[in-house]
């Protein structure tokens, strides 16, 4: 999800209230395609693939959502086209909690979680026994954390697909884990040691991705977490579809990602090991 659509499970309910708004996707049989995006992410990557599409006959209107379940119920409903914003965890939970059925056409990128040092801990062993870390606390966050926190060798987990802090085994350092809301991890800095922050908070508080003391490893459990584009499958063989995904996962958009988001890897053809 990329970032803060990792939002609690409950809250994807809300969703449910747009999807019987609007109607059928009538500008999937133009050239003209709608799609969906939470806020101004990756602005400089869709602003690049919106003018080759341009070119290429395909006309792209970003539809710009700040509710991360909006997205998901606009397409149900046909309000738009396409959307870029999720993981397939979450479109695999929404689609649950909605009774939907929307499919995911292509990869886009995928975006490390990172561990950052408070104040005067530049690296995992400064970290003192008895030390605060925060991580955020809606369920897919805080689990996806907590697993980063294992694989630093803080603490060890019951084997869970989103453990809870109830799921600790083993916490040598005796470390007082604190969840707070998702958006207020960067600013707990200065008073702990330690904060799993997505990659939006980090950017919106500016820290420096280099700077974090431990990065979540990508692999072959990373596929959960891989953003995606999803379409209506009645639509999802749309010749334009098919062109703006050619678009999207070519090496100007690689090239792209590593001169304005470096933190964010290309996932279409990562080899997940």
């Amino acid at each position: 999800m990329k970032k803060k659509l990792l939002i609690a499970v409950t809250a994807i309910l809300a969703a449910f209230t747009l999807a019987a708004c609007g109607n059928s996707n009538k500008s999937s049989s133009s050239n003209t395609v709608k799609i969906g995006v939470e806020g101004s992410e990756e602005a400089q990557v869709w602003d690049n693939i919106i003018a080759r599409a341009k070119k290429e006959g395909v006309d792209i209107k970003l539809v710009h959502f700040n509710d991360y379940n909006q997205p998901n119920a606009a397409l149900k409903s046909g309000q738009i086209d396409l959307n870029a914003y999720q993981h397939y965890y979450f479109l695999n939970t929404w689609n649950k909690a909605n009774h939907a059925n929307l499919k995911p056409i292509a990869k886009t990128l995928i975006a490390p979680v990172r561990l950052y040092g408070g104040k005067g801990v530049t690296k995992l062993t400064d970290i003192k026994d008895g030390s605060q870390i925060v991580i955020p606390n809606d369920p897919t966050n805080e689990g996806r954390a907590l697993t980063l926190l294992q694989t630093a060798g803080l603490i060890k987990l019951k084997q869970e697909t989103l453990p809870t802090p109830n799921d600790i085994t083993s916490n040598p350092k005796k470390l007082k884990i604190v969840p707070v809301d998702a958006t207020q991890t960067a600013t707990q800095l200065k008073s702990v040691a330690g904060a799993v922050v997505n990659n939006d908070t980090a950017t919106d508080a500016k820290l420096n991705p280099k700077s974090a003391i431990f990065v979540e490893p990508i692999n072959k459990d990373s596929k959960p977490w891989i953003n995606i584009i999803v379409a209506n499958p009645k639509n999802a063989d749309n010749p334009a579809f098919k062109k703006i995904i050619k678009i999207y996962q070519s090496q100007e958009t690689k090239d792209l990602f590593k001169k304005y988001y470096p933190e964010e890897l290309p996932a279409w053809d990562a080899d997940l090991k």
